[in-house]
């Protein structure tokens, strides 16, 4: 905050010394035509010299505090809303959004919005107190710092609510055409799918040349304003010197239309800023990290990935590992697994690589978020990131997903065998939580069975029930897991069979069709 009111304050400065060096300069040259002695015009000419030096200089010192401040500001604000987004996370294309476009947002509201606006207020009540509140100064002022800002947010906001439908149909007919190019072509409805976009975006075009327009009067507006002021005042016999001190005051004003249009534009953007930074303020349930090995079920939608991502933001530096919104970067497969620990050794990734068995080479690039990987490659990438950094607290969702069901057990098996602490599994199967120390059991959100598998299993309710299933079944397929305890019967089988009352499964062999 210091550093912007010295931002402010050096804004004021300049502004004021070059509307001194206009009146001065003015002044100086309208009685050096009288040709009056030297010595009357020594004062002017050292003002004029002194002003126009310090009109760069205050200039300079405005700019640097100014950017300073903001982008000081800006450093703490994209911290403290990495910090919100930790505790309340969000679907990953809003969060990046909040983190980068609209924090970058934050920087144009202070500096082409909140300082031009304290500069043209100071400097303007500072103008009407030197003319003793001359009432075409009045006017003008009331005019390009008020109304015409007034009038540039409304035509803007206006503006913008006409301009979204017809981006957000661009950006959906843009990824039909892309994503759907062949089969738009196989069907001959290519050239009718161009016309359409094209179409919008001439309605697009179009919208934007009226906003231009509309824009463009103001300006010409304002510039208008300035000329009245100067011709009443002319008409009222008011000085040369104090005619274009008056037209320099309100020049500093004249941007600020500019700068209501370009708050329209970011005020979203700094709500939506406000409302991460809020939201963390509220009172958070401290959420306790569990102790063993902690399995996680329920129905879809019943709140376990919720409470796994609680666990996560509660707990940021003690529980990490493979969350359902898990990213996979734009780069090698090396260079995201060693983003959990950047000084690991190759013999690390290696055997962390051989623990997942992940079949992808370190130099292979995965594309955006993992497309060039396959369901089950994506998941073991992430499984050797969160193994490489060796957490306190291991939160597994879905870990095995994508993976045939003999090789999925498999790799949970090798990592559940490595890890060194608690470990959190959300899993729709339960045969690998047989052995674990503690089951909760998630419906609408809340936990509704709490327990381990053999107490569990002699109780009514979802685990008992989804058990029953399982052995009832009696084999589970050894094809691409979906994720929701169903498997494609395509692949081989995977048989398990129940001996003893708590359900303790033994697996025979499973055999593959290739």
């Amino acid at each position: 905050m210091r550093r912007l009111v010295l931002a402010v304050a050096a804004g004021v400065a300049a502004e004021l010394a070059g509307i001194g060096l206009m009146t001065t300069a003015v002044w100086l040259i309208m009685r050096a035509a009288e040709q009056p002695p030297l010595s009357a015009l020594t004062v002017a000419i050292v003002a004029v010299r002194t002003l126009a030096l310090a009109r760069g200089g205050l200039r300079y010192a405005e700019r640097l505090a100014g950017h300073s401040a903001v982008l000081r500001h800006l450093a703490d604000l994209r911290g403290r809303v990495y910090e919100a987004l930790l505790r309340r996370p969000l679907p990953r294309g809003d969060a990046l959004t909040r983190l980068v476009s609209d924090v970058d947002s934050v920087q144009d509201a202070l500096l082409r919005c909140a300082l031009p606006g304290a500069v043209a207020v100071v400097v303007g009540a500072v103008a009407l107190l030197a003319t003793g509140f001359a009432w075409p100064l009045v006017v003008g002022l009331a005019a390009t710092v008020f109304i015409l800002p007034w009038a540039a947010y409304a035509l803007a906001s206006r503006h913008l609510k006409a301009l979204a439908p017809l981006r957000s149909e661009l950006a959906e007919r843009t990824v039909v055409l892309l994503d759907g190019a062949a089969e738009l072509t196989a069907f001959g409805a290519l050239d009718r799918e161009l016309d359409a976009t094209g179409r919008v975006v001439d309605a697009l075009a179009e919208r934007e040349r009226r906003g231009g327009a509309g824009a463009a009067v103001l300006a010409a507006v304002a510039v208008v304003v300035q000329f009245g002021v100067a011709v009443v005042l002319l008409h009222t016999a008011a000085p040369a010197h104090v005619v274009l001190g008056s037209v320099a005051v309100l020049e500093v004003a004249v941007p600020l239309t500019s700068a209501a249009q370009r708050w329209a534009e970011v005020r979203g953007s700094v709500r939506r800023v406000r409302e991460v930074l809020r939201a963390v303020e509220a009172p958070v349930r401290e959420v306790q990290p569990p102790v063993g090995r902690v399995g996680v079920v329920g129905a879809s939608g019943a709140g376990k990935s919720t409470f796994l991502r609680a666990l996560a933001a509660a707990h940021p530096g003690v529980a990490k590992g493979v969350l359902d919104d898990a990213h996979v970067f734009h780069a090698t497969a090396e260079a995201n697994v060693r983003l959990a620990r950047p000084d690991a050794s190759r013999e690390e990734l290696d055997r962390v690589a051989e623990l997942v068995d992940l079949d992808v080479p370190w130099d292979t690039a995965v594309g955006e978020d993992g497309e060039a990987l396959s369901g089950g490659q994506r998941q073991r990438l992430l499984l050797a990131r969160a193994l490489l950094a060796d957490p306190d607290v291991l939160l597994l969702d879905e870990p095995v997903e994508g993976l045939a069901i003999a090789h999925g057990d498999a790799v949970l098996r090798q990592v559940l065998d490595h890890a060194r602490g608690t470990v959190v599994l959300v899993t729709h199967r339960l045969a690998p939580l047989v052995d674990f120390d503690r089951v909760l059991v998630f419906e609408d959100g809340h936990i509704t069975q709490d327990g381990t598998h053999a107490e569990l299993v002699e109780v009514p309710g979802y685990y008992r029930d989804r058990w029953s299933t399982e052995r009832m079944a009696g084999r589970s397929s050894a094809g691409t897991s979906t994720g929701d305890g169903s498997h494609s019967p395509s692949n081989g089988t995977n048989c398990v069979s129940v001996d003893d009352c708590t359900g303790t499964p033994h697996r025979r062999n499973a055999v593959t069709v290739i």
